[in-house]
């Protein structure tokens, strides 16, 4: 302790004079463009937003995957010799992208994207095809969907050492992973049984493949898991039938998640704690529109809650996914500006850069947080750049971000 202390008093003494109290609060929607024609989804966002995944269209109407910055835009990842690719996952630095792409032979193939190493083709499990749909936060695990030798797609697990993993089924012929916690260990997704009925799954190399069950009986699936792999969403079946957003955990089950007036709803993403979940419903006039949901708020429209941001035209479509904090979303609308169908990226302004405790103010307590965390391991509020260690880098967030909001 007394080591963490002297570092932390050697922190503050350097930073002190370069601590600025922010006001005001920061909220923008950035509409992200094409790729040359009328169409884009983002798919998922990088801890600090400054990364966005998806898929667009490009000029001569070929889906590409791509990589968004600020500063350069929207890059075409290009694709491993075919005509197609799509982005559905980055790692939490916005380093690692994964996704489809089909090879010179139209084969769809996951791939995994670095800077360095380009796209790499992760293979099938021996049959023809997969699909990557995530990745852990280091970048080092890969979950998604392939074909095997009897033609049937299985959901996979796949890492640099081990290669990719057939997970199983809950009995029956399929199974796909849509989603992975922080450090890889859990993964989600959705499954058959021997009954022929599709179910949301959690998956843990010591307890296998475990079947989330539905409220109605019927099917469900599991699209996204918190950081510790505590809390799953996705959607499920009620007993008419109509689809419904849940959230998950071992000790309350599946909870439905309302809708927002309509008919259906169904969540994509969750932040790093569980307590914050995005997706979509229809309200009450049959209209598609991305939804955040709280415990303490319930079901919001994003449309109406952030109607300030939007052009006269505009609407936020579907929310795929959320940062670790919660502050930042990304999905795809209607931009009214340029009569396309694109990719978005909200930035909500909640939490403020370095607010460890989310009371909206970057004081004290949220230097202490950090401090009696310090050197700790783990994927949890404390450790802010989301690299699993809280370090020297989460203290420096705090630092430089003191003041703000308070």
């Amino acid at each position: 302790m007394c080591y963490t202390q002297n570092r932390f008093r050697a922190l503050l003494s350097a930073c002190v004079l370069s601590l600025i109290a922010t006001a005001g609060w920061s909220q923008s929607l950035t509409w992200l463009g094409t790729l040359g024609d009328r169409y884009s989804y983002a798919s998922d966002v990088s801890a600090d937003g400054s990364v966005v995944v998806g898929g667009a269209l490009n000029d001569a109407n070929q889906p590409r995957a791509f990589r968004w910055t600020a500063s350069g835009g929207m890059q075409n990842l290009g694709t491993l010799g075919g005509r197609e690719s799509g982005a559905y996952s980055v790692s939490a630095d916005g380093a690692v992208v994964v996704g489809y792409a089909t090879n010179a032979a139209g084969q769809y193939r996951a791939f995994r994207w670095t800077a360095s190493g380009g796209m790499q083709d992760l293979g099938t499990l021996g049959g023809t095809w997969s699909d990557a749909y995530s990745v852990s936060a280091d970048g080092a695990v890969v979950v998604g969907s392939a074909q095997n030798a009897a033609g049937f797609y299985r959901a996979f697990r796949w890492t640099v050492d081990g290669g990719m993993q057939d997970l199983g089924t809950l009995g029956g012929c399929c199974s796909r992973a849509w989603g992975v916690s922080a450090d890889g260990a859990v993964v989600v997704g959705e499954a058959y049984n021997a009954a022929g009925r599709s179910r949301a799954f959690r998956w843990t190399a010591s307890g296998g493949m475990q079947d989330l069950g539905t409220p109605g009986r019927r099917e469900s699936w599991a699209y996204g898991v918190s950081a510790d792999g505590a809390v799953v969403v996705g959607r499920a079946a009620n007993a008419a039938g109509d689809w419904h957003a849940f959230r998950w955990t071992a000790s309350g089950g599946m909870q439905y998640l309302d809708t927002l007036g309509g008919d259906g709803s169904g969540a994509w993403g969750v932040s790093a704690d569980g307590s914050v979940v995005v997706g979509w419903a229809y309200n009450a006039a049959g209209q598609q529109r991305a939804l955040r949901w709280t415990a303490s708020g319930g079901m919001e429209d994003l449309n109406t809650t952030y109607a300030s941001l939007l052009t006269d035209g505009s609407s936020l479509w579907e929310a795929r996914a959320i940062s670790p904090d919660g502050r930042y979303i990304v999905g795809f609308g209607f931009n009214a500006a340029t009569g396309r169908y694109e990719a978005f990226l909200l930035d909500t302004g909640f939490p403020r850069r370095g607010d460890v405790d989310r009371n909206g103010c970057v004081d004290d307590a949220d230097l202490l947080q950090v401090l009696f965390a310090f050197g700790g391991r783990g994927y949890r509020n404390e450790d802010l750049n989301w690299d699993g260690t809280v370090d020297d880098t989460d203290l420096l967030e705090v630092l430089s971000h003191f003041g703000g909001g308070c």
